[in-house]
């Protein structure tokens, strides 16, 4: 069985004041650790949702500017929460601990 440390805190998907990141330290199993998967769930189908958006809006030649900027801006908006998605899942990744091994 591997376990993941709890050594270093989980950066969340979400920012605090003044868009500077919020970090959890715990052992991943409370409250506010199920709240973040949840909203990691929700950036994620929104991320894959607005790319299926821009799939059909890119072809259509009759899109203005304003909605192409539109788009492009949600996209820029979305490919930043999934980032840090990828950053806090990769983060909490990198550092497993064996259970089943002494040592």
């Amino acid at each position: 069985m591997i376990r993941r440390t709890t050594e270093a805190p989980r950066l969340l998907p979400w920012t605090g004041a003044e868009g500077k990141p919020c970090y959890l330290v715990g052992d991943g199993d409370g409250y506010v650790s199920r709240l973040a998967d949840d909203f990691e769930s929700v950036q994620l189908g929104m991320a894959a949702d607005l790319l299926a958006h821009a799939d059909d809006l890119l072809p259509d030649r009759s899109a203005t500017p304003e909605q192409l900027r539109y788009v492009i801006a949600r996209l820029v908006e979305s490919l930043r929460d999934v980032h840090r998605v990828a950053r806090s899942r990769g983060a909490r990744l990198a550092a497993p601990v064996r259970l089943d091994h002494p040592g």
